[in-house]
């Protein structure tokens, strides 16, 4: 009955990824290609858990 107030993880799957890879931009605009591998490579996790709850 109150389906919408309940907390959608696909969504907030989805931005946490899509900020993941903002900041990885960022750094790698300024340069700092240890931290943007780092940030990729956890966007890429976010990515993977995402897929997951979509197949669902």
């Amino acid at each position: 009955m109150f389906s919408f107030l309940k907390s959608n993880p696909e969504k907030k799957l989805k931005n946490a990824y899509h900020a993941k890879l903002e900041k990885a931009m960022q750094a790698q605009r300024a340069g700092d290609i240890e931290k943007y591998s780092f940030l990729t490579r956890e966007a890429e996790e976010l990515h993977e858990q995402l897929k997951r709850v979509q197949k669902e």
